[in-house]
């Protein structure tokens, strides 16, 4: 049985994967900013754990996360939310997140971040989606830095649909679009699957099943380093 802690269990992504991690007989712990957002994780049976990620720091973060086998951080400041908060949750929230799995031992850390944050943003962007962009790259560069055991998920366009368990990742894909309860699914899998680790991929629906989709990561790691470890 794996234990899970979800930092940002509020969010859309974060309910499906709770929803299916309780099924499978996996415990989690879903980390939270108040009373009311606890609630989702006790209706999906699992353990509520209040923590302002904006307002405590990476001590506090890592007394809530210790005694778990992963970590994955799933938080967002969401739409309608500035510039500032882009910083202080998606980019200050990971970078604390991952110094707390560091002290507390967690080394497994899956991040949820975004197709195409590498890309410039166009001149003339709106101010928050550029704050956006930035604090999603950054917070994925500041983990591909650490000795952690990441995986880093880049999803497209983020759906309401049911979920066929189909997917695509790569390295780089065209654009396109994924409903939540499949990224959910590819999380999940991806706790399971040796060959995500210190992966970064972009992920939308497509013809593969994920669990062949996310084995095709290791090889092609291997075809990029010539077999070297």
């Amino acid at each position: 049985m794996t234990r899970v802690a979800i930092i940002g269990a509020h969010g859309k992504v974060a309910q499906q994967l709770m929803r299916i991690l309780y099924d499978q007989g996996d415990d989690f712990v879903g980390i939270v900013r108040n009373d009311e957002h606890a609630e989702d994780v006790y209706r999906f049976g699992g353990e509520g754990l209040l923590l302002d990620i904006e307002r405590e720091d990476a001590d506090a973060i890592a007394r809530a996360v210790a005694g778990n086998d992963a970590i994955v951080f799933a938080a967002g400041a969401g739409p309608g939310s500035g510039p500032e908060r882009k910083a202080t949750v998606d980019f200050e929230g990971s970078v604390k997140s991952q110094r707390a799995a560091q002290q507390a031992g967690v080394s497994r850390f899956i991040q949820v971040s975004a197709m195409g944050v590498d890309d410039p943003v166009a001149a003339g962007s709106d101010e928050s989606w550029a704050a956006y962009v930035a604090a999603k790259r950054d917070a994925d560069a500041e983990l591909r830095r650490t000795a952690l055991d990441w995986t880093i998920l880049r999803p497209g366009s983020l759906t309401l649909e049911e979920g066929n368990g189909l997917v695509t990742v790569g390295d780089r894909l065209p654009s396109g679009s994924i409903p939540r309860e499949d990224v959910a699914r590819v999380i999940v899998a991806a706790l399971a699957a040796p060959s995500t680790i210190r992966a970064q991929f972009e992920l939308t629906s497509g013809p593969t099943p994920i669990e062949e989709a996310l084995a095709g990561l290791g090889t092609r790691e291997h075809e990029r380093t010539g077999g070297r470890e």
